[in-house]
C-alpha cells in the first residue's frame, strides 16, 4: 500500500491596508499648487474685466476644478470605493443638469411672456 504524505503549505494572509496609510507629501504640495494656479485664473477673471456667459462660465469652471480637486485629495475620494463616491458626486452633477434645463426653460418663458404681454397691449 502507497503512503500518501500531505506536505502543508505555508500560506500567508493578504496584507491589509495599515489604517492612516500616508500619501507622499509630493501629492498634496502639487495640488496645492493647482489650487493656486486656478485661483489666480478666477481672479484674472475679474481683473481682464470678463462680461456675459463668458465670465460664468470661467468662474463656475475654475470653481468645479478646485472642488474637484479638494474633493478628490484633501477628502481621500479618489481612493474610495467606486460606490461611495457615486453616492457624494452624482447628486451635485445631477444639480447641475437640472439647472441647466431650467435656464433653458427660463429662456422659453421669458420669450413666450413678451410675446403674451406685447399682443395684450
Amino acid at each position: 500500500m502507497a503512503e500518501v504524505t500531505l506536505h502543508a503549505t505555508t500560506h500567508t494572509p493578504p496584507v491589509a491596508h495599515a489604517e492612516g496609510h500616508q500619501h507622499p507629501i509630493k501629492l498634496y504640495l502639487v495640488v496645492w499648487g493647482w489650487l493656486f494656479v486656478l485661483s489666480t485664473c478666477s481672479y484674472l477673471v475679474d481683473y481682464f474685466n470678463l462680461q456675459g456667459y463668458l465670465r460664468w462660465s470661467l468662474i463656475v469652471l475654475f470653481m468645479m476644478l478646485k472642488a474637484g480637486l479638494i474633493v478628490a485629495v484633501f477628502m481621500h475620494m479618489a481612493w474610495e470605493r467606486l460606490a461611495l463616491a457615486y453616492a457624494i458626486l452624482l447628486p451635485p452633477l445631477l444639480l447641475l443638469v437640472f439647472v441647466g434645463i431650467m435656464v433653458f426653460e427660463s429662456d422659453y418663458t421669458l420669450l413666450s411672456r413678451i410675446i403674451f404681454f406685447k399682443a395684450g397691449a
